[in-house]
């Protein structure tokens, strides 16, 4: 039966109150304290409800409608406010909330819960039991004594007030107790709380099992503390210290460096592994050299790029002559790198950071664990390294530059200058006749002796992450059973793999990635397809005399003088000495034996003045032509010079080798054989010595074949077309020819022989011929044509497709030769042959 009566209202914050339990409750608003000053002057009846937020100041609105009739019990005041003890006695729901002098009061009635229809049902009576159970274990599983909660649970045999009785205890949210409270289904609420209760159990197994695993965890390192140190006494007893010792200035040296994840793991791996060998076994120091390697290798050392274009102007002046194309190569390399910087500072000014885009943050790039906790200053030195690193990243990519000419020309030495001229550290690496992959990628070290590649070795020497990495000679790479080292070097020069090379020694990735690589060949044809493609060539032709005088002069010169103790006594080459030197006792594209040979005279003139305690041997302190004639002997080389004379049957063809461009003699005979037959006939023979290859063999032929199917038009006789035997020799007979260019000049030979008219002894002459006459394009103009002017040619023949490879040619011997660009062997012959025999007597050859 219902009831409705007024009762003061006690608002309840962060808790909710069950008919059956006995709760503590602290009271301190104003409101509060008089709701519970006028229950205690009645019956100390309240109506105890919760509030639906945390609110200070409650009201009808914030206050849900159904709560607890409660008895107050004991009540202790105390300057902050009123404890008291709390029973709840009966559900109840409000009708009405009304404040009255200066407390929220309601109009209450009983609320009644509903039975369960049958309480002797199977079903029922299973939920009921198992509720039991299930809430003594969470009462043991909190610690609770077995007794006291058995003895708890045991005073309260009703099903519905043993729901509100655990619904009180167990650790719930305002919502959800209120919730139960609202429940008044007796089976409904028992199966909500069995849920809850379960829910609470499933939540402290977790736990306990956690707990578990943290205090094995626990356990573990401490035992391993505890070994550790014991074996720290043990290897002292047994002087084993000084290996200790040396693992922790090793772990301290590595913890230092940011390492990558995967570096990381392997390090730490290895260095357990160390710790556990013994100090003189084979597998220690091979541990021991591996970590060092590690330690000793910049992971994350860079230098700051000086991209200044005068500074790298003045320098690559003050160290290299001429070079021109070189030269404005690499200061449009550097002017590329420094307006990169500036538009990646240009954007910092704009967002005060780097763009994201620019940085590479990738897990494996995460500093390890294992380092210590930075603290600010060193976090602000981290940033600073970080955006150091992101614009060093940002700026890495570019071509990977191939010079390639030949020898002696400055390919080493410029790239030394680069790196002076950046600011970077410089290393060189040699990979003439390196045939095993090993070499560039190092070996594992399951052999014995393993070490790195010399890519790593270069990176240790260089010392800095970002170094000029010179791979000299890259042409000169061999092969064997042992691999190919040229394709090793595919991940090396591509700048989109090179980020994560990995080496066989090391086994982890090392990046490359802001390296600068520069390489140097002779002979680009060796370079395999795949790893030229990788490369952006610049090509390094040979010096002209006058430029080998001037560096003579400038650098080669006081180099030797200061080597050779010669540096004070005031000593000169004139320009004639220089000049002889040059032309007479060195041939070559650079002037690598040019430098050589004025050692050898600063060596003799050193001697001179030695044994004659002082005096100067020369006139003045100059050396002149004739005395390096006295010093130096004889002129060693005997450079091929342009003819005296017009004469007919040789023609002066051009050619080209990796020491520079010459010119030399094609010489045609032709003699009747011993019985002729009738006129009209055809030749029967085509003989060609010199040492000729295959493709200038079949050039000759097709020479022979044009010349005498149109000799009528080139004024040949047909007495000169019977059975003949014709000669095609080119001297130099020991020297090994091939290469189609020459096709030019023996036509020309062949067609001043057959028809009597003398060749030019001005012109020289190169191309391709065919069959019809045309004459195609060839290559090396440019060694080709200063070969010519040094031999005292005047006048060059060469293919019309050429005409732009000109461009090439310095304009100092431009300024010195006429050009005559041909498109068939008939313009060919009309530059190239006299129009009647010359009245000059003809010149035996020797």
């Amino acid at each position: 039966m219902s009831t409705r009566q007024t009762l003061p209202v006690l608002p309840l914050r962060g808790t909710v109150i069950f008919p059956g339990l006995t709760a503590p409750i602290a009271a301190g608003r104003p409101g509060t304290l008089r709701a519970i000053e006028s229950a205690l002057k009645g019956d100390r009846l309240v109506f105890a409800v919760a509030q639906k937020d945390n609110t200070e100041e409650p009201s009808a609105d914030i206050l849900y409608s159904m709560g607890v009739i409660a008895r107050i019990g004991q009540v202790q005041r105390g300057l902050g406010g009123v404890q008291l003890l709390l029973h709840g006695e009966q559900r109840a729901t409000s009708l009405q909330y009304t404040m009255t002098e200066g407390f929220l009061s309601a109009v209450v009635t009983n609320t009644e819960e509903m039975a369960p229809l049958d309480e002797k049902d199977a079903a029922f009576e299973a939920l009921h039991k198992e509720i039991r159970e299930r809430a003594a274990e969470l009462g043991e599983r909190r610690g609770l004594p077995e007794e006291v909660v058995h003895q708890v649970l045991d005073s309260v045999t009703e099903p519905g007030k043993f729901a509100d009785l655990v619904a009180g205890y167990i650790e719930l949210s305002v919502a959800e107790k209120q919730g139960l409270l609202e429940t008044l289904s007796v089976e409904d609420r028992l199966r909500k709380v069995l849920v809850m209760v379960q829910r609470q159990i499933s939540l402290l197994e977790a736990q306990e099992e956690i707990k578990s695993q943290v205090q094995e965890e626990l356990g573990e390192r401490q035992r391993e503390m505890f070994l550790r140190e014991q074996m720290k006494a043990i290897q002292k007893e047994l002087g084993d210290d000084d290996q200790s010792k040396e693992i922790e200035e090793l772990r301290e040296k590595l913890n230092k460096l940011e390492l990558p994840k995967d570096a990381r793991t392997e390090v730490e791996r290895e260095l357990g592994r160390l710790e556990r060998s013994g100090r003189e076994s084979m597998e220690a120091q091979v541990i021991r050299t591996y970590l060092e390697w590690i330690a000793e290798l910049p992971w994350n050392t860079r230098s700051d790029d000086q991209l200044d274009l005068t500074h790298a102007h003045t320098v690559l002046e003050e160290d290299h002559y001429g070079l021109k194309d070189v030269k404005d190569r690499v200061l449009e390399f550097l002017a590329v790198r420094q307006l990169r910087a500036q538009q990646l500072a240009e954007e910092m000014d704009r967002t005060g950071e780097f763009p994201a885009a620019k940085l590479k943050t990738t897990a494996d790039e995460a500093p390890s664990a294992s380092i210590p906790k930075k603290t600010n200053h060193e976090e602000k030195d981290r940033q600073i390294t970080d955006k150091r690193e992101a614009k060093a990243r940002a700026m890495a990519k570019g071509p990977i530059l191939l010079f390639s000419g030949p020898p002696g020309v400055g390919k080493t030495s410029i790239a030394k200058s680069i790196a002076r001229s950046l600011g970077r550290e410089y290393v060189r690496v040699a990979l003439g006749g390196a045939r095993d992959e090993a070499d560039i990628r190092g070996h594992r070290r399951t052999y014995v002796g393993a070490m790195p590649g010399r890519i790593i070795q270069g990176m240790k020497q260089a010392g800095t992450k970002n170094p000029v990495f010179l791979l000299d000679e890259v042409d000169k790479l061999g092969q064997s059973f042992q691999g190919d080292p040229s394709a090793a070097l595919l991940e090396v020069l591509d700048p989109a793999q090179n980020d994560s090379f990995t080496d066989h020694y090391l086994g982890i990735p090392f990046d490359l990635s802001e390296v600068l690589f520069i390489a140097t060949a002779n002979f680009i044809q060796n370079i395999p397809g795949p790893l030229l493609d990788r490369m952006e060539v610049v090509d390094f032709a040979g010096y002209t005399e006058r430029e080998k005088q001037e560096i003579a002069k400038k650098y080669l010169i006081p180099r030797q003088l200061e080597e050779n103790g010669l540096a004070d006594k005031k000593l000169s080459f004139d320009d004639d000495a220089i000049a002889s030197l040059v032309s007479k006792y060195t041939r070559e594209s650079g002037v690598r034996q040019l430098e050589r040979e004025i050692g050898k005279v600063a060596r003799k003139v050193a001697r001179r003045i030695a044994t004659k305690e002082g005096e100067d041997p020369t006139k003045d302190g100059i050396i002149s032509a004739e005395e390096v004639r006295e010093l130096l002997g004889r002129p060693k080389v005997h450079p091929e010079k342009a003819n005296v004379a017009h004469e007919v049957g040789i023609a002066t063809g051009m050619y080209y080798t990796p020491m520079g461009g010459d010119i030399m003699f094609v010489e045609a005979s032709v003699r009747p054989l011993a019985a002729p037959t009738a006129e009209g006939g055809a030749p029967v023979s085509l003989i060609l010595t010199g040492q000729l290859g295959d493709v200038m063999k079949e050039s000759a032929r097709a020479a022979f074949t044009y010349v005498t199917k149109n000799a009528e038009a080139l004024g040949i006789p047909k007495s000169k077309l019977g059975t003949v035997e014709t000669h095609i020799h080119v001297p130099a007979g020991a020297i090994p020819k091939d290469g189609p260019s020459a096709g030019v000049a023996i036509s020309t030979a062949l067609a001043s022989e057959l028809s009597g008219r003398p060749v030019r002894k001005d012109i020289a002459m190169t191309g391709e011929v065919t069959l019809r006459g045309r004459v195609l394009p060839i290559g090396g103009v440019k060694e080709k044509v200063l070969g010519a002017l040094r031999a005292g040619i005047t006048d060059v023949i060469l293919p019309k497709d050429n005409e732009a490879d000109v461009e090439d040619v310095p304009d100092e011997a431009r300024g010195q030769l006429r050009f005559h660009f041909v498109g068939t062997l008939e313009e060919v012959l009309a530059l190239a042959l006299l129009p009647e025999p010359t009245k000059e007597p003809l010149v035996a050859v020797a």
